[in-house]
């Protein structure tokens, strides 16, 4: 068995298989209304990088620990790395650090949690950008080496993208990287949700599907 990797991050085992591509904003952003900025993804952080370099003087709230580890690498100063990995939980957390600051969401251009929603109706001044968008990679084939195969799956987006493509045969296996992930997958296929939200984690997961196989 082999494990294809949904992602352009290369890890040592895996096959990659990038099923999305990102697309960044060229926008002129002001930021100097704004108290603190909310990052739910490494590439929000990389898109702000490129749009408007003084986003590394703002306190930035994260999702995640990668999230945060690439706000750090770009220079940017982390206040705040969320407990949760969902949207949802990351917003109620946020709702009670963030009262009388101006907050600026920076986004991609389709997302799954209600952050937005949840702190504006717990009145947080918040205000979101849409900084970068993912599409299909309609480059990339899939060479199968054998029937029984793992699949990781890293978001909604590489699930819609793969069953755009590729038909899934009966003996391959998904793992996702998170509940929100597995949601995205069509009934009936088996699936594994890696309790540690991140590609290093879905990775172990994956070989320890492979040795139960």
């Amino acid at each position: 068995m082999s494990i294809y990797l949904l992602s352009d991050s290369f890890h040592e085992g895996v096959i990659n298989l990038p099923q999305i591509k990102v697309i960044y904003k060229n926008l002129n952003l002001d930021l100097e209304p704004y108290d603190v900025l909310i990052f739910s993804s490494k590439n929000s952080v990389k898109a702000i990088e490129n749009i408007n370099k003084d986003w590394q003087k703002i306190p930035s709230y994260t999702i995640g620990k990668p999230t945060a580890k690439m706000v750090k690498k770009l220079g940017g100063k982390v206040a705040f790395i969320a407990t949760s990995s969902y949207g949802d939980a990351f917003a109620q957390e946020l709702s009670t650090k963030l009262k009388g600051k101006k907050v600026l969401f920076l986004r991609a251009k389709k997302v799954l949690s209600n952050l937005e929603s949840i702190l504006k109706n717990n009145q947080i001044n918040i205000t979101s950008e849409i900084v970068y968008e993912t599409i299909c990679n309609d480059t990339i084939s899939l060479h199968v080496k054998s029937e029984k195969n793992v699949f990781i799956f890293t978001s909604p987006s590489t699930v819609d993208c793969f069953f755009a493509h590729y038909e899934w045969k009966k003996n391959y296996i998904a793992v996702c990287i998170g509940t929100v992930t597995a949601q995205a997958i069509p009934d009936k296929i088996p699936l594994y949700v890696s309790k540690v939200q991140t590609i290093l984690g879905c990775i172990d997961l994956a070989k320890r599907v492979i040795k139960q196989n």
